[in-house]
């Protein structure tokens, strides 16, 4: 099928084409729980054999886990906007954290949170269809209203502060009373709700509680900066069970859906603290150390839990997969699947994704600011540099990774197998080359 493009769904929003298969008071409440910069198995049902995660295990149990869960770019804003557009960086203009000019001021902002509404938004989607939402944590683009949300907590006014989240980066650190005061409401005025709960958790500054901290200070040979990490994770985890434990005493947890996953990676390295950037393998890297994230769908009686090792998954299906689940449909074409519809997920044979620059030179000209793009195939990941980069956060020349039996990707296989980088290279050129005009 074509790409609609980004303008003509907003027409089409504008003129009620997106149609709901159910009524509103029939349909399911919607939390997505985003940690920010954690790695892909700094949990303890991962395997972690020090970090305790004991909430987040709880819902791993009661859902279905893609183990071989991505995000399409590895560093916070663009994999926040991806999660919420259903579309990749390059397509939804949204490719760094600032704009390269006039990064600092609200004119300068303003540009790429005018470009982020051209796009289709989920909260703004579910809101056409009585659903109520909330913005909390961690957002990038401007007001929370610019997201579609009904309701929030960020002002993204520059002169007060705003950047990623102002005011919202309070909840999960300092008070959840925002996030309960909202289901509170939701379920007092009977109306579905779409919770966005993205803490900078674990993110620096890596300040946890002292209880916290002391636990994993031993044994005494572990570095403090290692030891704050892992707290921030136990910390993290705290608040995923304080939120999940709110449905469970409001009695909504089993007409809820809960997805779970994290926006980029995080190696915490031992002489690094607060100046720390998640290491050269971790947040914005091309590596698995960058991109992996465990995506986790719980929905009570409509989804069985199961721990998928095997089949991919890409924060790209967040919203098909929401949207599926609550009975939306639209008539936008994206790019991801319903990670729900078995089909699906069995005719998928890749998943793709893309490293830029920090800051956007142009976010007309997605390529100016390309830095690598990737494509894990079954068991084969292959890398595919612009030239752009120095080799800090990937390779400086084209690779391929065994990333099942190398999924610390150590070994660069291209040489033993150059008909399989051809074969995925082909691929990843037919789903974007930034060498030709789309």
């Amino acid at each position: 099928m074509r790409l609609v493009t980004t303008s003509l769904l907003a027409l089409a929003i504008v003129v009620g084409l997106v149609t709901a298969e159910a009524h509103a008071a029939d349909q399911p409440n919607v939390v997505i729980l985003l940690s920010d910069d954690q790695r892909w198995d700094d949990y303890s049902f991962l395997g972690h054999d020090v970090i305790e995660t004991p909430n987040i295990d709880r819902l791993a149990s009661q859902s279905l886990v893609y183990e071989r869960g991505y995000v399409p770019t590895s560093l916070c804003r663009p994999s926040l906007a991806s999660l919420i557009t259903g579309l990749y960086p390059h397509q939804n203009g949204i490719t760094g954290n600032d704009p390269a000019e006039d990064k600092r001021t609200q004119a300068g902002r303003d540009v790429l949170v005018n470009r982020f509404q051209e796009n289709p938004r989920l909260a703004e989607i579910l809101g056409q269809h009585g659903y109520l939402s909330f913005q909390s944590g961690k957002w990038w683009e401007g007001n929370f209203s610019t997201g579609g949300f009904t309701e929030g907590m960020s002002h993204g006014d520059v002169t007060k502060g705003g950047r990623h989240g102002d005011v919202g980066l309070t909840i999960g650190r300092k008070t959840m009373q925002p996030v309960y005061d909202f289901i509170d409401k939701a379920v007092a005025e009977d109306k579905p709700f779409f919770l966005w709960y993205a803490p900078m958790m674990p993110h620096l500054p890596h300040n946890p509680p002292q209880r916290l901290l002391e636990k994993y200070t031993q044994p005494a040979g572990r570095s403090v900066a290692v030891a704050r990490y892992f707290a921030m994770c136990d910390w993290w985890d705290e608040t995923c069970g304080q939120v999940l434990d709110h449905l469970d005493k409001k009695k909504i947890a089993d007409n809820t859906v809960v997805i779970y996953l994290c926006d980029n990676g995080w190696i915490q390295l031992s002489d690094k603290g607060g100046g720390a950037v998640g290491g050269p393998r971790g947040k914005r890297s091309v590596y698995d150390g960058g991109t992996r994230t465990p995506i986790m769908i719980r929905y009570p009686g409509h989804v069985k839990p199961a721990s998928n090792k095997t089949d991919l998954a890409s924060s790209i299906d967040v919203v098909p997969t929401i949207l599926d689940a609550v009975g939306i449909k639209t008539d936008y074409n994206f790019p991801g699947i319903s990670l729900l519809d078995q089909a699906q997920v069995n005719q998928r044979e890749a998943i793709f994704g893309e490293i830029f620059a920090h800051d956007i030179p142009d976010y007309r000209q997605p390529e100016l600011g390309l830095h690598y793009r990737w494509i894990i195939d079954g068991d084969y990941k292959l890398i595919v540099p612009s030239g752009l980069d120095d080799g800090e956060y990937g390779p400086d020349k084209l690779a391929l990774f065994h990333v099942s039996e190398d999924p610390e990707e150590q070994h660069n296989v291209i040489a033993k197998h150059p008909e399989i980088a051809a074969r995925l290279d082909k691929k990843l050129n037919a789903w974007w080359n930034p060498t030709v005009k789309q």
